[in-house]
């Protein structure tokens, strides 16, 4: 069967292949992969390694040789070797420092009427309430008190103490 990508390096490609994987600076990544083009190079130059003995010579998988071929072949050198790219940006932060700060508030100011202590789902309605979020679980009220380290069923959950002072 005949390979579906074949690696043909110019000499230019060859010379910086070569540089890097001689150099002490590059990271594993990036240097199992220029050695992989190296070994897989079907040039003149090139010894024309297949897959499989290129990928048992670094301890890599087939697919990961395969993978690193298809790229070159298709975007280029510096492809190859780098990142590829995010196809979608990552998702944005819904709750930031503030709103843990406000819920964290919520959560140490007096409880509701009619109720000894908050719970994190009137917390949860609350902060919607209160338009702190359009909507909120609560689990995630929840995992912010945990991350805050506070307690809702202590007698103390972060206020301050009332003290007593001596009249003179």
């Amino acid at each position: 069967m005949k390979p579906r990508y074949r690696v043909t390096l110019t000499m230019e490609e060859r010379r910086e292949l070569e540089a890097m994987t001689r150099t002490v600076k590059t990271d594993a990544r990036r240097f199992v992969r220029a050695r992989a083009l190296l070994l897989c190079d079907r040039g003149e130059q090139g010894p024309g390694w297949s897959v499989d003995d290129t990928a048992e010579a670094l301890g890599v998988e087939r697919s990961m040789i395969e993978r690193l071929k298809k790229r070159f072949v298709e975007e280029g050198l510096s492809a190859a070797l780098g990142r590829r790219q995010r196809e979608k940006p990552p998702r944005e932060v819904v709750f930031d420092g503030a709103f843990e700060a406000r819920l964290t508030a919520l959560a140490c100011s007096p409880s509701p009427e009619g109720r000894q202590r908050w719970t994190v789902r009137l917390l949860a309605k609350k902060a919607v309430e209160l338009n702190l979020a359009p909507s909120i679980s609560h689990m995630t009220v929840q995992r912010v008190l945990k991350k805050m380290n506070l307690s809702l069923i202590s007698e103390n959950t972060g206020r301050s103490r009332q003290r007593k002072t001596l009249h003179s």
